[in-house]
């Protein structure tokens, strides 16, 4: 199953929630969005710094982690960017792959 890295910065009103509700509440939150498409959520924590949250968390497939992110982001609670994460296997089976490439001037 994929994993994906999300790292979110709240908005003033996503924070205003979030001092109402409470890390475990928008824990418990995310993890009932994410069981609800199959997934899992691996780890989340809140920062200090560039990003307000870390999340690492598994989906069975893109569709559900766009169907994810679009909603969320349409709340107006939060801003996010998503990484899909890659094991050490899947990039030794991508290195092997062979690509058709020139570099440019070349």
């Amino acid at each position: 199953m994929p994993k994906y890295l999300v790292r979110a910065n709240y908005t003033a009103e996503g924070a205003e929630g979030l001092l109402a509700e409470g890390g475990t509440g928008r824990r418990a939150a995310v993890e009932r969005v994410v069981t609800s498409f199959g997934g899992r959520l691996e780890t989340m924590y809140f920062a200090f710094g560039e990003h307000d949250l870390y999340c690492v968390i598994e989906l069975p497939d893109h569709e559900a982690m766009a169907a994810v992110a679009m909603t969320v982001r349409a709340s107006g609670a939060l801003s996010s960017t998503v990484a899909v994460l890659l094991t050490p296997e899947e990039v030794d089976a991508a290195a092997g792959r062979p690509v058709d490439f020139r570099r440019p001037g070349a």
